[in-house]
């Protein structure tokens, strides 16, 4: 475990993503291809093999290092990819935000994990990151995704017609914000 790993079960840590992750985000991808389609994007075959796993974390940890993004996983006990979370467009000044995406392993869901992971996010965002607002969207039929940012201190602040093009036809998604604190930006 690193420094910045937290246990959130006894038997699943919430680490940062590493580029050795890829052959474990590819099984994990893999296995939940029918279960997450209805919330995803249309992905080549490509996307799910360790290349383009590989690839895709490299471009991420490239934001990452930019200060663009900060991706982490879940891993179960075996240090095996049972779901991702990923703060992107990570924006400075005075809007200091950045956008929550997430999943869960189907098998891991329905068990607070990715409550208790969006929290931690959250808490990151504030004291390591120095955000001020995360933001999140989810398609307007994702109820469990709701009730998780709920739970993890979000708020519902409308809803995006078409918002993003998934599962092969432009979706409409509801919006979320969770401010992290009042402060005035820093430097």
């Amino acid at each position: 475990m690193t420094d910045r790993t937290q246990l959130l079960a006894p038997d699943v840590a919430f680490r940062p993503a590493e580029r050795a992750d890829a052959p474990s985000f590819a099984a994990a991808l893999a296995r939940n291809r029918a279960y997450m389609r209805r919330w995803e994007p249309v992905r080549p075959d490509t996307f799910y093999t360790v290349e383009g796993q590989s690839a895709r974390l490299t471009a991420l940890l490239a934001e990452r290092d930019a200060g663009r993004a900060m991706p982490w996983v879940l891993a179960d006990a075996d240090d095996r990819v049972i779901g991702a979370f990923t703060l992107s467009g990570i924006e400075r000044g005075p809007f200091r935000n950045g956008r929550l995406g997430y999943w869960v392993d189907e098998g891991r869901a329905g068990r607070g994990l990715a409550t208790a992971a969006v929290r931690a996010v959250c808490e990151a965002a504030r004291d390591r990151l120095g955000l001020h607002r995360v933001e999140a969207a989810t398609v307007t039929d994702n109820d469990p995704s709701g009730r998780v940012l709920a739970k993890a201190g979000f708020e519902r602040i409308g809803t995006a017609p078409g918002y993003l093009h998934i599962n092969a036809r432009w979706r409409d998604h509801h919006l979320y914000q969770r401010l992290l604190h009042d402060d005035p930006p820093a430097g």
